[in-house]
């Protein structure tokens, strides 16, 4: 068998497995030869070796086979010192085309990490209040240079831009610091990949592998909340990292002290260096976001008309969630494409009227707690939590009535947001508030001014 032969057969495998399978697992394998029916493949790491043989031995056999080469079984090795294999290159936004879909990030020992999306840039991300301080960071650690704050953590709810954001950052780093060791991945492939290590007795290639990192990104570490062995090896390659002063980046929906079941050492460590919260977007934000899309558009549909009044009309009516604002632009876009016809206000209602209804305002609970716990200047874990003095139990009634008069939530559910609590709590304290805001005039002016904000 020629390496050729191996050429053929790996863009066989790239239909079978999968773009990302294939970029990840098969592209770095490297043919070393073919002796007595067992075929060789150098590989980086001994994890990366049992991984790709556990999960595409059968696959790669086969494929061998069809080519023509006697194969019975299929080893991998990890070269000696100074005669490595080359790795698959680090992507950066210059060398990537314009309509590439994805890249990877970094090496991490030969085990990639997730797709880097390359329309999630600095450039491509739309500033504004709510945003301008998560933005400011992130082009910080960007940058590179000195590690200002260890670790950067970001948080919010869904569609703000955690994610671009943190896309960004691995982009920036890889085309200032092309030669760090960025690794972008998900709590939940990290814990994934922990499982593998135990499974296979390979946690010790896990940890070096972890631990050589230049800088560390990893989304929704939510994820691991609850997960007791996870979370004990996140919290010591946390600490490995920065005893070494290698930058450690972070997201999640919410702040590290409001993340139920998160270990509070881990906890305490998250919140340790720089947490900034993205805000839901204001009017001004989203209406910016559609016409940098517009201008995007117009390139591809160059013949079509956009009425005055439409972007305004998307922007005050589809608050909540900026993928949704993205998508439905894309809707209609494509829709008055095919159609033929200008894009106006008319046409824009019927075509987005699934759209429309589901973004009607909806108020959540959590998002009551979050405004409650603002005004009256405590954190959300407080109003969540068990303590009854009053300085945090009058504010935690004060949520759940308007819980109960603004959402369509029963009172278990809500008692179940509320830390679990049992629904004749939240009864009583409805009571307790219906009949203090006759005779308290605060209170009372609270509620309506709570609700105002909450509804507008």
């Amino acid at each position: 068998m020629t390496h050729d032969t191996w050429g053929r057969v790996q863009s066989g495998l790239q239909k079978t497995v999968g773009k990302n399978n294939y970029s990840n697992w098969i592209e770095p394998l490297e043919f070393s030869g073919l002796r007595d029916g067992v075929a060789t493949f150098l590989v980086p790491t001994n994890f990366m070796g049992n991984w790709v043989s556990q999960n595409f031995g059968d696959q790669i056999k086969q494929h061998l086979t069809n080519a023509g080469a006697n194969v019975a079984r299929i080893e991998f090795s990890v070269p000696k010192a100074g005669s490595r294999p080359k790795l698959q290159s680090k992507p950066s936004p210059e060398a990537e085309p314009a309509d590439t879909a994805e890249a990877t990030t970094g090496d991490l020992g030969g085990v990639p990490g997730a797709p880097l999306d390359p329309r999630f840039t600095f450039d491509s991300f739309v500033v504004g209040k709510p945003n301008e301080l998560a933005h400011a960071a992130a082009r910080r650690v960007g940058e590179g240079g000195p590690v200002t704050f260890n670790p950067l953590f970001l948080y919010g709810g869904v569609g703000l831009g955690k994610t671009h954001l943190m896309h960004a950052i691995a982009w920036e780093l890889h085309r200032q610091s092309p030669e760090l060791n960025v690794v972008y991945l998900s709590a939940e492939q990290f814990m994934y990949r922990f499982v593998q290590a135990l499974r296979d007795r390979k946690i010790m290639d896990f940890k070096e592998l972890f631990r050589s990192v230049d800088v560390l990104m990893v989304d929704d570490v939510q994820f691991i909340a609850g997960k007791g062995s996870t979370q004990e090896e996140f919290f010591h390659t946390f600490n490995a990292l920065v005893d070494q002063n290698k930058q450690i980046i972070i997201s999640a929906d919410r702040a590290p002290g409001e993340i139920e079941n998160l270990e509070e050492r881990i906890a305490s460590r998250l919140s340790c260096g720089l947490v900034v919260d993205l805000h839901p977007t204001d009017y001004e934000l989203r209406l910016g976001i559609l016409q940098q899309k517009v201008d995007q558009y117009r390139k591809q549909y160059r013949d079509l008309e956009l009425a005055p009044g439409v972007l305004e009309f998307l922007a005050h009516r589809i608050s909540t969630n900026v993928r949704v604002l993205e998508g439905a632009l894309t809707r209609l876009f494509a829709f008055a494409s095919l159609v033929g016809r200008e894009i106006t206000l008319e046409l824009t209602q019927d075509c987005l009227a699934d759209i429309l209804r589901a973004s009607d305002r909806k108020i959540t609970v959590e998002e009551i707690q979050r405004r409650v716990s603002e005004h009256y200047n405590i954190r959300l874990s407080e109003m969540i939590g068990p303590k009854r003095v009053r300085t945090i139990a009058r504010p935690r009634q004060i949520a759940m009535y308007l819980a109960k008069h603004l959402t369509s939530r029963s009172l278990p559910e809500i008692g179940r947001r509320f830390g679990g609590r049992d629904h004749t709590t939240v009864m009583h304290g409805v009571r307790r508030i219906e009949e203090l805001k006759t005779v308290d005039n605060q209170i009372a002016e609270d509620l309506e001014l709570l609700r105002r904000s909450l509804e507008a």
